[in-house]
């Protein structure tokens, strides 16, 4: 998992509230078990037309946000099914942070497994952050997960909060299995000395 320690990009404004995991990544992609490819069905049914055309009209197909790396979105995002394709969807897609007022919980916590950083904020600073991305290619926000603050293009701070050990999985691209192998000469020795113990097991 790659390490997340600060993250300066556009921000792409969805100001949609109860945006669930089968609109992030509807069924018809649930197919597979890979985690690339999956980008171009993100939000797939409001980004694409009947004929498989592109929605002029949804923010990411706009020139402005087509590398956006950052989505300002509604109050509980992520609810619905517990897909973890839905933050698959999303990093293949580029995006590498999620700012809302709130998130349902198991993709709160898939978003930490995959290397997205999803940020809970006041109802106030998420109007000011979506007023932020609503400007375009001009919406550059910086993402400082350190400091745990969030730069608007004006230079405005905003600070959020974060679970410490969450902060530091993250800061050291730890998914579960880089946290086990943090571990591996513990694991090596209990295995060699297990061996001498229990010939037989």
């Amino acid at each position: 998992m790659d390490k997340f320690t600060q993250l300066t990009g556009v921000a792409a404004p969805l100001p949609i509230i109860n945006v669930d995991t089968d609109m992030i990544i509807p069924k018809d992609y649930l197919k597979t078990i890979k985690r690339t490819g999956l980008g171009t069905g993100l939000f797939a049914e409001m980004r694409y037309n009947e004929d498989g055309s592109e929605n002029p009209d949804f923010v990411l197909n706009k020139p402005a946000y087509r590398k956006a790396q950052i989505l300002v979105a509604g109050d509980n995002f992520g609810c619905g099914s517990s897909r973890e394709h839905a933050p698959w969807a999303l990093l293949d897609f580029g995006i590498r942070c999620v700012i809302s007022t709130s998130f349902a919980d198991i993709f709160y916590n898939n978003c930490f497994k995959n290397g997205i950083l999803p940020i809970r904020v006041s109802q106030e600073n998420l109007d000011k952050l979506m007023d932020d991305a609503q400007r375009g290619s001009n919406a550059t926000v910086s993402i400082d997960l350190e400091a745990l603050t969030i730069k608007g293009p004006d230079g405005g701070t905003i600070s959020f909060e974060i679970d410490e050990f969450r902060r530091y999985c993250m800061l050291n691209g730890l998914d579960d299995i880089g946290l086990t192998m943090e571990k591996a000469s513990k694991i090596d020795s209990f295995e060699a000395s297990n061996a001498q113990a229990r010939p037989w097991a």
